[in-house]
C-alpha cells in the first residue's frame, strides 16, 4: 500500500511538471498565431513525454522509444530554464514577453540539441602513460584501450560503433577493455542490427575483453548478451580472473547490480608479481582495490553526468568520476563513455575512450 502511495505521488508530480512544461509552451506557440488545437497539442505533449515508457512495452514500438529519448532534453532543462521565464512574465506580464522569452528559450534549446548532438557522436581519444614497478615477462609496454557505457542499441547504433572500431584500430592496442553497460538494457538490437560484425573487426594482439553494468541485469538477457559478445569476438569476464600470456592478469566483476557477486579477495592471483589489471562497471569502492594490490582498476557507469550540470552529483556520489586518479600503487580510471543514455547529447562531457599506455620498470 506505501509503495503504491509513493508511486502514485512521483506520478502525480511527474504529471505535473509535464503540464506545466506543457502549458508554457503551448502559449508561446499561441503567439505565433499558429493554428493549433490544444487537445491536439495535449495528445503530442503527452506522446512526447511518456514516448519512452511506452516504448518498453514492445520492441515494435521502437520509434516511441527514440523519440521518448529527447524528451529528457526538455525536462532537464526545461526545469532549469522554464521557471526563469515564468519569473520574467510576472515581472513583465504581457503577450509580446512571451513571444521574446519562448523565443530566446528555443533558441537555448537548439543550441543544446545542436553542440550537444555534435558532443555525443564526434568521441576523443583521451592518452596517459603510466608506469608500474612490475615485471610483465619479456613486456616492457602495453598498449590498453579502454571503453565503456556503449548502451548501444536504437541511437547508439551501428555506425557509432563503427566509430569506436575504428578509433581503437587506430590505436594499435595490445588490449581491448570493455568496461559494461555494452548494450542499452536488451541486446535485441546489437543482434538485429547485426553489430558483431563490426564489433568483430577490433584488432589486438591479446584480444578484447568485457564486463557486464547495470542495463545488463535491466535487460535480463545477459546469456544472450555473453553468447553474441562471443561471437562478436568478446570474451566476457563475470567475477573471473585470467592470466594473460603468462605476463598480466585481468580480472572481470561481475556488476554490483549482482548482490551475489564474488568479492575482489577471491579474485586475486596467486602470483603477486605479475600485474594485476581490474574491470568493475561503478567505481563505487577503490579502497579495496587499492588495499589488495590491484595495479590497473578500470570503470565506467558515471558517464561523467553526461548532461550539465549532473556532473556536480557524480562528484559527489564517486570518489573518481572521470578520469585518472593514483590511489596508493594502484592507477584508476574512470571513463565517462563511449555512448549515452537517453537523448544522444552530451553536455559537459564527451563520448571517449582511452589510451593507456602501460611501462613496467621493475625497480
Amino acid at each position: 500500500m506505501k509503495r503504491i502511495s509513493i508511486g502514485t505521488l512521483i506520478l502525480t508530480m511527474y504529471a505535473l511538471l509535464v503540464y506545466y512544461l506543457g502549458y508554457n509552451t503551448y502559449q508561446w506557440l499561441l503567439t505565433w498565431n499558429l493554428p493549433i488545437h490544444p487537445v491536439f497539442f495535449g495528445i503530442l505533449w503527452s506522446l512526447l513525454a511518456f514516448g519512452y515508457i511506452i516504448g518498453k512495452f514492445s520492441h515494435g514500438l521502437k520509434y516511441f522509444s527514440m523519440i521518448g529519448s529527447y524528451w529528457f532534453i526538455v525536462m532537464q532543462y526545461g526545469v532549469i530554464l522554464f521557471p526563469i521565464t515564468t519569473i520574467v512574465y510576472l515581472v513583465w506580464p504581457s503577450q509580446q514577453t512571451i513571444f521574446i522569452a519562448g523565443n530566446v528559450l528555443a533558441i537555448v534549446f537548439l543550441s543544446i540539441f545542436i553542440i550537444g548532438t555534435y558532443m555525443a557522436f564526434s568521441p576523443v581519444v583521451r592518452y596517459k602513460t603510466i608506469h608500474l614497478n612490475k615485471d610483465s615477462s619479456s613486456h616492457r609496454e602495453l598498449k590498453v584501450v579502454l571503453g565503456s557505457d556503449f548502451h548501444l542499441g536504437l541511437l547508439s547504433n551501428k555506425k557509432h560503433l563503427q566509430r569506436f572500431v575504428n578509433l581503437a584500430n587506430g590505436e594499435q592496442p595490445d588490449i581491448v577493455l570493455l568496461a559494461g553497460d555494452l548494450v542499452d538494457d536488451d541486446p535485441i538490437w546489437f543482434v538485429k542490427d547485426g553489430m558483431s560484425v563490426v564489433m568483430r573487426q577490433l584488432k589486438t594482439t591479446y584480444g578484447v575483453y568485457g564486463v557486464v553494468g547495470n542495463h545488463e541485469y535491466y535487460g535480463k538477457k545477459i546469456p544472450l548478451l555473453i553468447e553474441e559478445m562471443k561471437e562478436a569476438g568478446v570474451q566476457m569476464l563475470l567475477d573471473e580472473t585470467i592470466c594473460i600470456d603468462d605476463a598480466f592478469y585481468v580480472s572481470g566483476r561481475e556488476d554490483a547490480t549482482n548482490g551475489k557477486r564474488k568479492s575482489l579477495e577471491s579474485l586475486k592471483p596467486d602470483n603477486e608479481e605479475l600485474p594485476w589489471f581490474v574491470m568493475d562497471h561503478t567505481p563505487y569502492n577503490l579502497n579495496t582495490p587499492a588495499q589488495l594490490g590491484v595495479d590497473v582498476h578500470v570503470s565506467g557507469h558515471t558517464h561523467r553526468g553526461q548532461m550539465w550540470p549532473n556532473h556536480l552529483f557524480t562528484r559527489r556520489l564517486f570518489e573518481l568520476d572521470h578520469g585518472h586518479k593514483l590511489k596508493g600503487s594502484m592507477h584508476a580510471f574512470v571513463s565517462s563513455g563511449f555512448g549515452f543514455w537517453g537523448p544522444p547529447i552530451r553536455l559537459g562531457s564527451r563520448s571517449e575512450i582511452w589510451s593507456i599506455t602501460i611501462r613496467f620498470s621493475k625497480k
